[in-house]
């Protein structure tokens, strides 16, 4: 695709921005981690490879870029559209509850909606005051977990992975973020390396995807780890085994936070007896229920059985 002769045509920020936005359109391109089209996905790839900020102020996007700049950012464009990289496995960072998070292809993109309920610190369904241990299950990059840290200064937070690789990145992002006296990253296949540990708050971003949807997701999808993305034909094995064990780990105040997306649907059809609560976005998201440790307690059979 880089044809080095547009390096005499290209000349600024905004030229940049521009071309590479017009290519990534005309290549269908699907926008879905972290960017929501093909001008933002455009500007972010110009600004890291020119190490400058995202907020960086309208006027230095008329400043003349170098033959070396200019190389240096149609690589990037080429990765983007000939291998369907997403921008953030380039740039090797993601934004989650406006913090940066480091990520690679060990991990999933963050971008979850779960976000805007950690701003709010889970309200109005806990007292931010009486939380004490919190558990992010399936964390991957512990974008989730470490953010929980910070909306919880005095809680200490369990980042939970079957993953080491995940881990490894997860334990980068805690040392960038310095929360190292709080958060710890734990290998487990779920529950099963955590003992007796108890929790006021379980949030979990696990593998929802079922294998149809699998089957047909934009190719941006295939740099991710398939183990944090497919969960069996309908995408509830990794629920399912969450919602049973889930009790054992809760505090009687205790709620437990899980994204399912899609698989939303199967799980109403299979648990119809459970009061799952979905909760709404301001931002957009859906498939997140919310359920009390006394709401799983009582239905422990339907769900044992499922």
């Amino acid at each position: 695709m880089t044809d080095l002769s547009l390096l005499a045509h290209l000349h600024t920020i905004r030229d940049l921005i521009r071309w590479g936005a017009s290519h990534m359109n005309g290549a269908g391109l699907y926008f879905g981690h972290g960017t929501a089209d093909a001008i933002d996905e455009s500007a972010a790839i110009v600004l890291h490879a020119l190490h400058l900020p995202p907020d960086l102020h309208v006027e230095y996007f008329h400043a003349n870029l170098t033959p070396d700049e200019k190389r240096d950012i149609l690589e990037l464009f080429e990765r983007r559209i000939n291998e369907r990289v997403p921008v953030p496995y380039l740039t090797q960072q993601a934004w989650f509850m406006g913090m940066p998070f480091f990520v690679d292809e060990r991990v999933l993109i963050p971008r979850s909606p779960i976000a805007e309920l950690i701003e709010r610190q889970f309200s109005p369904w806990i007292k931010a005051e009486t939380v004490t241990h919190i558990l992010d299950l399936c964390t991957g990059s512990g974008c989730i977990g470490i953010a929980c840290a910070h909306a919880f200064p005095e809680a200490e937070v369990d980042l939970v992975d079957i993953s080491r690789d995940a881990l490894d990145v997860a334990e980068i992002n805690i040392i960038e973020h310095g929360v190292e006296d709080r958060v710890e990253a734990i290998e487990s296949d779920l529950f099963s390396e955590l003992e007796d540990r108890v929790y006021q708050l379980i949030v979990s971003n696990p593998p929802y995807v079922g294998s149809e949807e699998m089957a047909g997701l934009p190719a941006e999808y295939g740099h991710e780890p398939a183990l944090a993305l497919a969960s069996g034909e309908d995408g509830l094995d990794a629920t399912l085994q969450i919602l049973r064990a889930a009790p054992q780990h809760l505090s009687d105040d205790g709620v437990l936070v899980v994204e399912v997306g899609n698989a939303q649907w199967a799980l109403r059809e299979r648990l119809p007896e459970v009061p799952f609560l979905w909760l709404d976005f301001e931002r957009g998201g859906e498939g997140v229920f919310l359920l009390t440790a006394a709401e799983l307690r009582e239905h422990a059979a339907a769900i044992a059985a499922a």
